[in-house]
């Protein structure tokens, strides 16, 4: 496996991530995501969906009396996840369950958790091009999971008052929030991101809180690159410690 594998460092080089060569591979969502994180000490962390572990690794370096788990239905995904999470010694910290997040249950994470975070498929299964490769179009496409399963298992995942973190597709805003509002997450806080500043906005980050007040805060855009084509500056600061 390891032959099939490409490496990744970040963080000045004090976290190491492998991926797949040719399945899915993480992109800046996930980034974003992972940097989106401030938890309190011993909160626990679920990522669903986690692929290689790039969401817990991270937040994990940056915070790391937190616990975390990753759940992953791709068996090769997650063997590559817990190679990534023994590389960088964070045993203690992370464990990565191969389950399909349908059959997990707030038992398994040693009772309802702080946090669930996840960076979904965000195309419907008959929209578009279905990738031949199997790991990306299981990553791309809600062939294994909908948009109504996943909050319906954040939400049974959560306590009252935990954190619900999304990074998804913003021409599905509307239905992101009458399914979270439908399973009792109440959105409290979007961003949205744009590649550029003068591009509309493809992805959005939203936070919801179960069983919170209503009340929505538009947080300021996320731009990934400058106009020149390099990192924006608050991008830039999401791949350092």
């Amino acid at each position: 496996m390891h032959n099939d594998l490409t490496h990744d460092t970040f963080f000045n080089g004090k976290l190491s991530i492998k991926q797949a060569r040719k399945g899915y591979r993480f992109s800046i969502d996930a980034v974003i995501l992972a940097s989106s994180l401030r938890p309190r000490p011993h909160e626990r962390i679920v990522d669903l969906g986690t692929g290689c572990g790039v969401v817990p690794l991270m937040v994990a370096w940056r915070h790391p009396q937190t616990v975390l788990f990753g759940v992953e239905i791709q068996k090769e995904l997650v063997d590559i996840a817990r190679l990534n999470v023994v590389e960088n010694g964070l045993t203690e910290t992370i464990e990565v369950i191969c389950d399909d997040i349908r059959s997990v249950r707030p038992g398994r994470f040693r009772g309802p958790v702080d946090c669930v975070v996840s960076n979904p498929p965000f195309r419907r299964a008959a929209s578009g091009r279905i990738n031949p490769n199997a790991q990306r179009a299981i990553a791309r496409h809600e062939i294994q999971v909908t948009l109504p399963v996943l909050i319906q298992t954040a939400s049974r995942l959560l306590r009252t008052a935990g954190q619900f973190i999304i990074v998804f597709t913003s021409e599905r805003l509307v239905e992101l929030i009458h399914e979270m509002r439908t399973y009792h997450l109440e959105p409290k806080s979007v961003r949205f991101i744009h590649a550029r500043p003068d591009r509309e906005s493809k992805m959005v980050m939203m936070t919801g809180v179960k069983r919170g007040k209503p009340g929505l805060r538009i947080g300021a855009p996320i731009f990934v690159y400058k106009p020149d084509g390099r990192y924006s500056d608050e991008v830039e600061r999401m791949f350092r410690p």
